[in-house]
């Protein structure tokens, strides 16, 4: 079976995002897939997917804070600039991080480690909604 979803996430404020639960209850089916996968990507080339930590939420804010250190806003070198101090360095931190995950699913629920979500990187200041494309084969 194949079955592919769309959706939409509400706009975020910059930063990275706990959407684990947006995923799942987006995607009821799950709960009905013994084995099998779910590849979600986003279409857009400023924010990213990822896994990471999913209890505390210092490890978010510290994710931000490192990739803003990490990737600075208004390199001399950047000349992607029309679009904002924060456009070409959230290309950037997206193509670092990453636009898709695959994750398995077992006996109806995403196989996740206890201790891991799903983030979504928000790397622009004043970004709309964001769509995810997800992909399920059980």
């Amino acid at each position: 079976m194949w079955l592919q979803h769309e959706i939409q996430l509400s706009p975020k404020s910059r930063g990275f995002h706990l959407i684990t639960a947006d995923v799942i209850d987006a995607l009821p089916v799950i709960k009905s897939i013994k084995i099998g996968i779910v590849h979600i990507f986003i279409k857009h080339s400023s924010a990213s997917l990822t896994i990471n930590e999913n209890a505390d939420p210092t490890v978010r804010s510290d994710l931000e804070a490192h990739f803003n250190h990490f990737v600075p806003e208004r390199a001399a070198y950047y000349q992607h600039t029309y679009e904002g101090d924060d456009d070409m360095p959230a290309h950037i931190k997206a193509s670092i991080l990453g636009s898709s995950l695959t994750i398995p699913i077992s006996n109806g629920r995403l196989n996740l480690g206890i201790w891991q979500g799903i983030y979504l990187g928000e790397h622009r200041d004043h970004a709309g909604s964001r769509t995810i494309i997800a992909t399920i084969q059980g």
